[in-house]
C-alpha cells in the first residue's frame, strides 16, 4: 500500500515548490539572454508568451473587472482602427496579439489576488531573484567581467550595467521593482534571520541602481523611499508604543538612509573601475543629456506633429515617418523617432488626442476609483508599487513594448482590478488549458515565421539549407514580420532602370517601417531613374536635414549594395 501511494504523493508539487515554478515563470523573461535576427526583442516576446502559458495552468486563473476588459479593448480597437495604411496585418497584429497576452497576464493577476497571502509571493520572489540576478550580472558588465558568461549574458563597454535587457533604464526599473518586492517580502517575515537576508539583498539592488547610472532609476528609487517611509510612519501611529517592535516595514530612518548611501554608492563605484574614464551617475545628473537627445527637444517635436494631425493621429507606427517628413522650424531630434518617450504623447501622435484621452483617461479613473492612497492590504500595496515604477518609466520610455514588463504589468491589473464575482477557471479547467494551448500555438507559429525570415539576416552559410538559395523569393507571406523582409529586400538590391519603378514602391512602403539612411538612398536614386527630379530633390533635403553625417557620406560615396543573394 506504501508502494503505491508514493507515486501519487510525489506527483503533488508542495506549495514550497509550486511558489518557485511560479517565481521562476516570471523571472525568467527578464533573464532570457536569447537574440537573434532583426529584431532584438523577439525572442524576449516569445519567451514571455510561453512562461505566460505555463502560468495559467500553474496559477488557477480567475476573471478581472469588467473595466479591464473594456480599457483593454478600447486599446485594441484604437490600434487597429488608426494603424498605419502602409503595412496591412503586419501593423497592427503583433500590437493586438501584446494586448490580448496582457488581458490574458490579468486572469493570471486575478487568480492570484484570490488565492490567499501566500500566493503573491511567487511574483515577489519572482521579480526579486530576476533582480538579483541581473545585479550581479549588472555588476560585471560594469566591471569588464561578464565575457566569460558568453552567450548567457553580453559583454558591454566598461562602465555600463544593463543585464540581459540591454537597455540602462530597463534594468533599473527591474532592480526597482524587485526593491519594492523585498520590501514586501521583509514586511511579510517573522524571521529576523530572513529579514536580515533581504537587508543583503536591498543592499546589492542598491548598488546596481547605482552601477545602472539611470535617471529614472534615481525618481523610482525616491519614490520607493518616500512612499515606503510614509507607509512605515503611518503604521507606527497606528500601533500602540509597547507593540513598535513587531512593526513590518524597516524604521522610517534606516528607509530614508538609503537616499545618501545611494549616492556614496554612486562616487565610489567608478573610482573602482581600472584605468577610469567611466561615466558615473553624478556626472550624468552634472551634464545631463546631449542638446540634439534631449527628451524636451523630443517632446517638442512630438507636440509638433501633434498638433498637424490632433484627431486622427499619424498612425500606429508611424512616428518615425513623421518625424523623418516634417521639417521642424526649432531644434530637431538628431536620431530615428519611433517612440515618444512618454505613453500619452506616443498615443496622441500616433492614434489622436481623442483616443489617447479616452485610453490614458480610463486608466486614471480606474487608479482614482481604487484609492491606493487608501490602500492597506499588503500584497496589493505591492502590486500599487510595481505598477507605479512601470508607469513612471511609461512616462520616460516605453517598458510596456518589451514582454516581461507587459507580462508584469498584466498581473498588476488582475491583482488590483480583479472581478467582483471572483470567478474562477478552474471551475472550468478546459478554458485555462485551453488559452494556455493557444497561446503556445501562436508562439510556435510566430518563432516559425520569425526563425525563416531571420534567414536574410544572417550570412549565407549559417543559413539553414532550405534557404541558402533565393532566399527572399522564399520569405514572402510573412503575417507578421513582412515589413522585415521588405526592408531586407530593398537594402540588398541595388537599384537599376528595370526596377527602378518597383524598388521606388518598395521604398516609398519601406520609409514608413524604417525611415534610415539606407531606404532614403534606395528612394531618392529610384525617383532620379524614374525622372521624379523635384520628388528625388525633396527626399536629398529631408535626408540632409535628418541625418547630415549619413547625407555627406552618401554623397562622397554613392555606390549602391551589393545584389541580393
Amino acid at each position: 500500500m506504501t508502494s503505491r501511494a508514493a507515486p501519487t504523493e510525489a506527483a503533488a508539487l508542495t506549495p514550497k515548490a509550486v511558489r518557485a515554478v511560479r517565481a521562476g515563470l516570471v523571472s525568467f523573461p527578464f533573464l532570457c539572454p536569447l537574440v537573434a535576427g532583426p529584431s532584438v526583442q523577439a525572442w524576449q516576446l516569445l519567451a514571455t508568451w510561453i512562461c505566460l502559458a505555463a502560468l495559467l495552468l500553474a496559477i488557477p486563473p480567475a476573471v478581472p473587472a469588467r473595466g479591464i476588459w473594456a480599457w483593454l479593448g478600447v486599446a485594441t480597437a484604437a490600434v487597429v482602427l488608426f494603424s498605419s495604411p502602409y503595412a496591412t496585418a503586419a501593423s497592427w497584429l503583433p500590437a493586438a496579439a501584446v494586448l490580448a497576452a496582457m488581458a490574458a497576464a490579468a486572469c493570471a493577476g486575478a487568480g492570484l489576488a484570490g488565492g490567499g497571502t501566500t500566493t503573491p509571493r511567487g511574483l515577489a520572489m519572482g521579480l526579486l531573484v530576476a533582480g538579483l540576478v541581473s545585479a550581479v550580472l549588472g555588476l560585471l558588465q560594469y566591471y569588464g567581467l561578464a565575457e566569460p558568461l558568453a552567450p548567457w549574458t553580453t559583454s558591454p563597454p566598461l562602465g555600463q550595467a544593463y543585464g540581459n535587457l540591454r537597455q540602462r533604464n530597463q534594468f533599473a526599473t527591474l532592480i526597482s521593482m524587485a526593491l519594492v518586492a523585498a520590501l514586501w517580502l521583509y514586511a511579510m517575515q517573522a524571521s529576523p534571520r530572513n529579514r536580515r537576508g533581504l537587508v543583503v539583498a536591498a543592499l546589492l539592488l542598491l548598488v546596481a541602481q547605482a552601477a545602472s547610472t539611470s535617471r529614472t532609476g534615481l525618481l523610482q528609487l525616491l519614490s520607493i523611499i518616500g512612499v515606503a517611509s510614509l507607509v512605515a510612519w503611518r503604521e507606527r501611529r497606528s500601533i500602540p508604543g509597547r507593540e513598535r517592535a513587531r512593526f513590518s516595514l524597516p524604521p522610517p530612518i534606516a528607509l530614508l538612509a538609503a537616499i545618501p548611501l545611494y549616492f556614496a554608492i554612486c562616487w565610489v563605484l567608478p573610482h573602482l573601475v581600472g584605468g577610469g574614464g567611466v561615466e558615473g551617475m553624478l556626472q550624468r545628473l552634472e551634464k545631463g543629456a546631449p542638446d540634439d537627445h534631449s527628451r524636451l527637444i523630443l517632446w517638442h517635436n512630438v507636440l509638433s506633429l501633434i498638433a498637424e494631425r490632433p484627431w486622427t493621429g499619424w498612425g500606429w507606427g508611424e512616428l518615425s515617418f513623421a518625424h523623418y517628413s516634417t521639417l521642424y522650424p526649432g531644434p530637431r531630434f538628431s536620431e530615428i523617432l519611433d517612440n515618444a518617450h512618454n505613453l500619452p504623447l506616443h498615443l496622441a501622435v500616433e492614434l489622436g488626442i481623442p483616443a489617447a484621452v479616452l485610453i490614458c483617461g480610463g486608466f486614471i479613473w480606474m487608479v482614482l476609483a481604487a484609492k491606493p492612497w487608501r490602500e492597506r492590504d499588503p500584497a496589493r500595496l505591492m502590486a500599487w508599487g510595481v505598477l507605479a515604477m512601470i508607469v513612471l518609466h511609461s512616462l520616460l520610455e516605453y517598458p510596456l513594448w518589451y514582454g516581461p514588463f507587459q507580462l508584469v504589468f498584466g498581473l498588476c491589473l488582475g491583482m488590483l482590478w480583479p472581478g467582483r464575482t471572483s470567478v474562477r477557471f478552474s471551475k472550468a479547467p478546459g478554458l485555462s488549458a485551453f488559452a494556455a494551448a493557444a497561446l503556445m500555438a501562436i508562439v510556435v507559429y510566430a518563432g516559425w515565421d520569425y526563425i525563416r525570415i531571420s534567414q536574410i539576416y544572417m550570412p549565407r552559410s549559417e543559413r539553414l539549407p532550405a534557404y541558402e538559395d533565393d532566399t527572399l523569393a522564399k520569405l514572402r507571406g510573412s503575417w507578421l514580420f513582412a515589413r522585415q523582409v521588405d526592408f531586407a529586400e530593398l537594402t540588398l538590391t541595388t537599384v537599376t532602370p528595370a526596377n527602378a519603378a518597383g524598388m521606388h514602391a518598395l521604398a516609398e512602403r519601406t520609409l514608413h517601417f524604417s525611415p534610415e539612411p539606407r531606404v532614403i538612398t534606395k528612394l531618392i536614386e529610384s525617383a532620379e531613374l524614374l525622372g521624379r527630379e523635384d520628388e528625388a530633390r525633396a527626399q536629398a533635403e529631408r535626408f540632409r536635414i535628418a541625418f547630415p553625417a549619413a547625407f555627406n557620406r552618401w554623397l562622397e560615396e554613392p555606390a549602391g549594395d551589393a545584389p541580393a543573394p
